[in-house]
Parts: structure tokens; sequence; C-alpha cells
């Protein structure tokens, strides 16, 4: 089994609040603090750059798109112009 080399830190600090609800919702995982706050955190990074990399469309938008790929408009004077 391959063990990642973990060569790279990240502090950062918190209320006391906050570390004892980190700490209460790590004890229910069975997790330490460390691994509790670095898988909950890869899992909501995974989730913003899957949300901000995807573009979901209606369906009516969906055939809108797929229209104009399948059936491009004709080329008018200012495109013709540029590939001169």
């Amino acid at each position: 089994m391959a063990v990642a080399v973990k060569d790279s830190r990240v502090d950062f600090r918190v209320s006391d609040v906050q570390k004892s609800l980190l700490e209460r919702a790590a004890e229910i995982k069975h997790l330490s603090l460390s691994s509790y706050i670095l898988s909950s955190s890869i899992k909501q990074a995974e989730l913003d750059i899957a949300e901000n990399e995807m573009l979901i469309l209606s369906n009516r938008d969906r055939d809108l798109v797929m229209s104009a790929l399948e059936n491009p408009p004709e080329p008018n004077e200012a495109l013709k112009g540029m590939f001169k």
C-alpha cells in the first residue's frame, strides 16, 4: 500500500467554541481532529471545484446549444474578413 508523503502544512486559528465543535464531530466519526478537518476540507474543496467547473443547463438551453453546434449560422462579413 502506497503512503502519501505529507510535506506541506496548513495552520489556522479557531475560537474555543469552533474547536469544541470540530472535536465533537471528529469524535463522532472516530477520527483525530486533524484527520477530521482534512477529510472534511478535501470533500468540500472537491464539491466547490466541481460546482465551479460544471455548467448545468435546462433542457431548453441544452437543446439551443446542441442546435447551434449542429446547425451553425452562416458567417457574416466581419467574420469572413478575419480570415482574409
